[in-house]
């Protein structure tokens, strides 16, 4: 698996967030890990969150100059808000507000049990809310608020995946509704939507992937620095007229 998040791509981005303090929900691996690096390379101060990768995690932090970890459960609505109002103490503010932490347990209707339901909203919309409501009081104009959302909310490719793909569709409208909140404060908000992304979850080459690619017309997954670079252009000064938006990456990939 290839990930070439941290190289920017032109002097355009580069020191284009330098000065900003961003934090990345979930940010331990896959494309979390990839947009903590790429903030990082294009100047900014990151903080992020992990649950369970403690090893990655470290690991991540000590890479990067700036960039630091906090243990956090995102289902914990109290623990989340702690955790922002404590990243935004420590650093004076949040410009960037990133939210990537999600489950995707999966089963029928009749087949999921009622608390992996509720541990998939939990997790998947209302910790992007609690989230943003810590944030926001600490966040000046012309913050930026990016959810990390799926394709699946435009097509749902397989069965027993209902819990997921509603609360991916609940995270693309709290978007658009949030932007309304926090347009006079010129606080922009969006979401983006990766679609097969090449990650230890879900990698190109498993055993799974053949049917997947089929349905992709560039022929290949995607790169976690793919998502990473969108959710950077996103956080900067570049993107300042673009909000409310879902923004899918995808390869084209359809059903």
């Amino acid at each position: 698996m290839s990930d070439k998040s941290a190289n920017l791509s032109s002097g355009q981005t580069a020191g284009a967030l330098r000065g900003r303090t961003a934090m990345v929900v979930g940010g331990s691996r896959g494309i979390g890990a990839a947009i903590v690096r790429r903030l990082s390379a294009a100047g900014a101060t990151v903080a992020f969150t992990y649950h369970g990768s403690a090893e990655a995690a470290d690991a991540l932090a000590a890479s990067s100059e700036g960039v630091s970890a906090v243990k956090c459960d995102s289902a914990d609505a109290a623990a989340l808000a702690e955790t922002v109002e404590h990243v935004a103490d420590r650093f004076g503010s949040i410009d960037i507000l990133v939210y990537n932490a999600g489950v995707g347990l999966s089963g029928s209707v009749d087949q999921m049990n009622l608390a992996d339901f509720d541990r998939t909203f939990a997790i998947n919309v209302r910790g992007a809310f609690v989230a943003t409501k810590a944030a926001s009081p600490r966040m000046g104009e012309g913050g930026r608020i990016i959810f990390i959302g799926s394709n699946v909310t435009q097509r749902a490719a397989f069965s027993g995946a209902a819990a997921y793909v509603m609360s991916k569709s609940a995270i693309a409208g709290l978007a658009r509704g949030l932007s309304q909140d926090f347009a006079l404060r010129k606080i922009t908000v969006n979401t983006v939507q990766p679609g097969p992304v090449d990650t230890d979850l879900n990698p190109a080459d498993g055993p799974k992937s053949g049917p997947t690619l089929s349905l992709i017309p560039l022929g290949r997954f995607g790169e976690t620095s793919e998502i990473a670079s969108l959710v950077a252009y996103l956080a900067g000064p570049e993107s300042s007229f673009i909000t409310g938006a879902a923004l899918t990456i995808n390869g084209g990939y359809s059903v």
